[in-house]
């Protein structure tokens, strides 16, 4: 039996085909190869057209089944990239491109309702500010762009206008609603107030559906178009991050996952209905979130990750040095790097210091003492430190962190980042083998009943590797606190 899961980014779409018995990924393809175009018509504005996603749907569906053959399918699953809206006219076709999740436009508007509503209420309800999320992409559409706003049946995040192509139907989830600043956790149903600030009809949001249930079926023209059986389930949907999540078997209390590429993303699983003050991190409805056990997906993102260690291999490495001889030079240095700290916000402003953008400074280089090794180490250190100050950012929200899984990829490949999280948080590590796509077909089979629980699903999931903290973590802590001293907010 197999399970379909797409995962829905702004680069690509990939299709991955699971083995339900064996966890097995089957088949994997990705689409286009080159990365997707985003269109920019002005500075800060970041579209692309929905039609186009289908299109790398279909194309990535086709390599996978003729790698599968005619191997049956039962369910299918969708990732999809989160905060982006499409809108959708009677004919239930987009009505313009989708602005999706880096497009800057609607910041004036989620500061306006922030203000009006009151911090209060929007975090007490929304959990966050209304920010430059879906409902405040609507605001600018209503105000900018009015006679096409008079014809929006439905709006839509990426993922549930996919699921709509496939079955026709125009539904979303409570996930999907709290993603777009739209649902009102402490009432436990769409946000009114919000809405009716905005001058929206509570129409124009689409039916809810579980996130893991059936959503529709594969219509008879689609499921020809696609290869697939006709009348195949869609049992689950969820935004990127939360998929990632369940994707590393991430649902309970105290569980994080991570990863670090370009920039690095930290999300963790509350127990209990809270948020930050600040409004450091975002705070949504995980996968299997409910009013009466709640599981809220709370995410922090960091831009300054990977894309530092990436610079020092341009600017400070060897000529030609690879990754892995990086950290081997890294390790030659010990650990605290000599006394070297490297703070890594260099890539634009960081929510989680409230909006600020201190830049990447280095601090404490002794011109006698230190050379490349300590530098690349320092680096690394520095990327690990960052996330440790977001964890606590969480731990004040009263989330007990004592394990963290992640993909065996990026920054994780990588011992030095690896021991130096595990030690600086006392947290254990998990590795593993997956990704969204797969992650997104095993939530397919919880959805369609061919898992019977979460544990059936994940029975199979391969753990690669487990990293303890270290048995001393003196040193760790003492770096840490040493890079703290230079972050100054």
């Amino acid at each position: 039996m197999l399970i379909l899961g797409y995962d829905l980014g702004s680069s690509s779409v990939k299709a991955s085909l699971v083995c339900a018995e064996t966890g097995k990924c089957v088949a994997s393809a990705f689409y286009p190869k080159t990365e997707a175009p985003i269109l920019s018509r002005q500075p800060g504005w970041a579209e692309q057209d929905p039609d186009s996603w289908w299109e790398y749907l279909k194309a990535a569906t086709a390599e996978v089944m003729a790698v599968a053959g005619k191997a049956s399918v039962s369910a299918v699953g969708i990732s999809y990239q989160m905060h982006g809206l499409v809108c959708v006219g009677k004919d239930l076709h987009p009505l313009r491109p989708a602005i999706i999740w880096c497009d800057s436009r609607a910041v004036p508007y989620g500061q306006k309702a922030f203000e009006s509503l009151g911090s209060g209420w929007c975090l007490e309800h929304l959990l966050n500010s209304p920010g430059n999320f879906t409902a405040a992409k609507l605001a600018w559409v209503k105000e900018n762009e009015p006679e096409l706003f008079a014809r929006i049946r439905k709006i839509m995040l990426p993922g549930d206008y996919i699921a709509l192509r496939m079955t026709g139907e125009p539904c979303t989830t409570v996930g999907g609603l709290s993603e777009g600043m739209m649902w009102d956790f402490a009432q436990n149903r769409p946000a009114r107030e919000l809405l009716d600030f905005y001058g929206f009809d509570a129409s124009i949001l689409p039916e809810i559906r579980p996130t893991f249930g059936e959503q529709g079926r594969l219509l008879p023209a689609i499921a020809e178009e696609l290869g697939l059986p006709a009348g195949i389930p869609v049992t689950y949907r969820a935004g990127d991050q939360p998929n990632n999540a369940l994707s590393l078997n991430v649902l309970n209390p105290g569980e994080i996952a991570a990863t670090a590429g370009t920039s690095g993303v930290v999300y963790g699983v509350l127990g209990e209905v809270n948020y930050d003050p600040q409004s450091r991190v975002n705070t949504f409805a995980h996968v299997n979130h409910s009013a009466a056990d709640p599981r809220l997906g709370v995410l922090l993102c960091i831009n300054g990750t990977g894309i530092l260690n990436s610079w020092m291999r341009r600017n400070v490495a060897f000529d030609g040095m690879t990754y892995p001889g990086m950290n081997a030079l890294a390790k030659e240095s010990p650990v605290g790097s000599r006394g070297i700290s490297i703070l890594p916000f260099g890539n634009g402003a960081e929510r989680m210091l409230s909006n600020s953008a201190p830049g990447c400074s280095f601090h404490g280089i002794d011109f006698n003492r230190h050379g490349r090794g300590d530098l690349l180490r320092a680096a690394q250190e520095g990327i690990v430190f960052s996330f440790q100050y977001g964890i606590e950012v969480m731990q004040s929200m009263g989330m007990k962190i004592d394990r963290i899984h992640a993909g065996n990829a990026n920054m994780f490949l990588s011992e030095i980042f690896r021991e130096t999280l595990a030690s600086v948080s006392g947290a254990t590590i998990e590795l593993y083998d997956t990704d969204g796509a797969v992650g997104a077909a095993r939530g397919a089979g919880l959805g369609a009943g061919i898992y019977a629980s979460p544990a059936e699903a994940f029975a199979t999931l391969e753990r690669l590797a487990v990293v303890e903290p270290a048995p001393d973590r003196t040193p760790y802590l003492e770096a840490y606190d040493n890079w703290k001293k230079h972050l100054t907010i």
